[in-house]
């Protein structure tokens, strides 16, 4: 993760996105940075999927299916492959998803890159400081801890450790009574 510390933006030589959530998402940002960033900047993909989403052309997108890269030293290779390929941006999305997770977080960590997440509505924030209060609204809201939510994830987790206690005594009551028959 590049520019954690500054909202400092260089100029955009090549974008990696990683498909980590719906097909959706990822074809209707592809305009919307093309816009932005302007159509000679390459966009390149990390998807778990066969095919290519719309907006993607096979001979100017480089392509990159996890699926390919198995196992600890096909992982490292992938690593080195896109950190020699000096992406200027690096797009993750994140929708409540649970596709390649543990992917697009080690990406995000690996790759010299600043990074930028999609959320379920197609808007994108950066992931950099000057963005922090933006950033904790957003994982508020994932861990079930921002508006009516938030008192009923606290009561949960409060009574979580009763709960437990009760179930176990409850077991050991019954197992006892068992051995005891």
């Amino acid at each position: 993760m590049r520019y954690f510390f500054t909202g400092r933006q260089l100029p955009v030589n090549a974008i990696l996105l990683v498909e980590s959530g719906s097909r959706g998402l990822l074809e209707g940002l592809i305009p919307s940075l093309r816009q932005t960033w302007g159509s000679d900047v390459p966009i390149d993909l990390v998807t778990c999927y066969s095919s290519l989403p719309r907006g993607f052309h096979p001979e100017t997108t480089r392509v990159y299916r996890v699926a390919d890269y198995r196992g600890r030293k096909g992982r490292r290779k992938l690593y080195r492959e896109l950190a020699r390929n000096r992406y200027s941006l690096l797009g993750i999305i994140c929708s409540e998803e649970p596709v390649m997770t543990k992917w697009k977080w080690v990406l995000a960590l690996r790759i010299p890159a600043k990074v930028f997440v999609v959320n379920e509505n197609g808007d994108y924030f950066w992931l950099d400081r000057p963005h922090l209060g933006v950033i904790r609204q957003f994982v508020l809201l994932r861990s079930g801890l921002a508006g009516a939510g938030a008192v009923r994830t606290l009561a949960r987790l409060f009574l979580f450790p009763f709960t437990l206690l009760y179930l176990l005594l409850y077991a050991a009551t019954v197992h006892a009574r068992r051995a005891l028959r």
